[in-house]
This record gives C-alpha cells, structure tokens and sequence, in this order.
C-alpha cells in the first residue's frame, strides 16, 4: 500500500470496489500508527462507499471496535502502546467484537506473521508495500462476502471467496 495508496487518495482515483459491486456503505475501522497511511485509507476507502473510521494504535483500536462495531477492522502489526497482535488478541477474546472479520495489512514480513495471525482469528494477511487501495477495497468485498451488496451491520463471511485463492 505503499505510494500506490497515497497515490490513489492523491489523485482521486476512484476504482470502486470491483465491478458492479455496491459497498452499501460497510462499515470499515483503520486500525494504523502512520498518519499519512491512515488518512490514504479514510480517503481512498470512503471515496469506494464505505464508511470509515480510524484508530491510532492497538488500545485505542480495541476501544473503537467496541463502541462502533464495525464490519470490518484493518490492523497493522507494529504500533506503539498496543501491537497488533495484542489487539487481534484482545478483539477475538471479547464476545462484542469476535465475529468481526480482522484483515490484518503490514509491511511485517508475512511469513513470520501469517501462522499466529491466521491463529488469532485474522481472516487474511496483505502487504502494505504490495497493495493498491482498488485492490483493497476488492479484498474487503471478498471478505464481507459480497458479490453484489454488503449490508452494514452484518459482521462475517470468509475470504477468500470460495474457488479463489489470496
């Protein structure tokens, strides 16, 4: 996610969320220390139909996540005050925010993460480096389990859809 994020929200790229889909206004919480990646995300993910807030750290994402029950949490690794793994940890140990679906997007290496995160509860793993905000938004989708609407309010799904692979 890198400059092609910061790029996109720059430039008011709007690749809405795959074709045809609706976001129906999902409900999305950023959980992100780097400012200017959190702004990028708010930006480029809202300018996609969804709903975003955001959070600075772990704790502060963990407080969020209880009062805003979002759809959807994205979660950095490396924060200061809480990591990411504390907060997947304590976000799938809460009976309020279990169900919420955690896709956790870091430029921590993926192979030293990707067993604890998938056993913490996370639903998928991208590189921040790798990603676009298009391609963000699709996963996001895929995720929530839209083909065609993702209803706010509805926590879930699985990704990847099934006969794909992330």
């Amino acid at each position: 996610m890198g400059g092609n994020a910061a790029d996109d929200a720059r430039t008011g790229k709007d690749d809405r969320a795959g074709d045809g889909v609706t976001t129906g206004g999902a409900r999305i919480l950023v959980i992100e220390d780097n400012q200017f990646l959190r702004r990028a995300c708010e930006i480029g993910l809202t300018a996609r139909g969804f709903s975003v807030t955001s959070a600075v750290d772990g704790a502060d994402g963990v407080r969020r996540a209880l009062a805003d029950r979002p759809d959807l949490i994205l979660l950095d690794l490396i924060m200061p005050r809480m990591s990411g793994l504390e907060a997947l940890r304590a976000l799938k140990q809460t009976e309020e925010t279990r169900q919420i679906p955690v896709l956790v997007v870091s430029n921590s290496p993926r192979e030293q993460y990707l067993d604890e995160v998938t056993r913490l509860g996370a639903v998928g793993y991208l590189v921040k480096a790798d990603l676009r905000l298009d391609d963000l938004a699709n996963h996001i989708t895929g995720v929530l389990g839209a083909s065609s609407v993702v209803e706010p309010g509805k926590n879930g799904g699985s990704y990847p859809p099934e006969g794909t692979t992330s």
